[in-house]
C-alpha cells in the first residue's frame, strides 16, 4: 500500500469515518475518470484544487463538484489576496500528494479550506484517496466537518 493511501486511510479513521477506499481498474486523475469510474455523476466527484497566494505563498484548498470551475476572482475574495495556480512541486510539498490523487483528507500540512455548497446536493459525494487510482466515498455533510473547510460560493 502506497504512503499516500495509507495516510488517507488514517485519517478518516481518525475522524470517525468507516469507509475504505476502492482501487478502480482505470486511473481517477481526472473528475470524468473518477466519475466514470465510479458509476456517479460528475458533481459527485469532490475535485481538491489548490491555489497559492500570490503574496504569501500559501497553498488554499478549494473543494468543488467535479463539473464547477472556481472562479479565481471569488477564491482571491475568499483568501484575502491574489491567487495564482499551485504548481506541482508546491502541491506535493504541503499535500503531500501528487496532482491527480490529492485527497481532500490527509494533507502532510493544513491549509485554509473552502467547501462548493453544491456538493452538499447529494447522498454520497467520491474523494480521491491519494493515488491515481483510487477514490473514496462519503457524506458530504461529513467531508465538511472533518476538513473544517468554510462553506462558500467560489465557483
Amino acid at each position: 500500500m502506497s504512503k499516500s493511501l495509507a495516510r488517507v486511510i488514517q485519517a478518516l479513521r481518525a475522524a470517525g469515518i468507516d469507509c475504505q477506499p476502492v482501487e478502480m481498474p482505470n486511473e481517477t486523475r481526472t473528475a470524468q475518470q473518477a466519475a466514470d469510474a465510479a458509476g456517479c455523476a460528475l458533481d459527485q466527484i469532490v475535485k481538491s484544487i489548490l491555489f497559492a497566494g500570490e503574496g504569501s505563498g500559501r497553498l488554499y484548498l478549494f473543494l468543488t463538484a467535479g463539473g464547477n470551475q472556481v472562479d479565481p476572482a471569488k477564491a482571491s475574495a475568499l483568501a484575502g489576496e491574489p491567487l495564482g495556480r499551485a504548481d506541482a512541486a508546491q502541491v506535493r510539498a504541503v499535500t503531500g500528494f501528487a496532482i491527480g490523487g490529492v485527497s481532500p483528507v490527509g494533507h502532510l500540512s493544513p491549509s485554509p479550506e473552502f467547501f462548493d455548497p453544491h456538493l452538499l446536493a447529494f447522498p454520497v459525494i467520491w474523494g480521491a484517496a491519494g493515488t491515481p487510482r483510487h477514490i473514496f466515498p462519503i457524506a458530504p455533510a461529513d467531508l465538511l466537518r472533518i476538513t473544517g473547510a468554510q462553506l462558500a460560493d467560489f465557483t
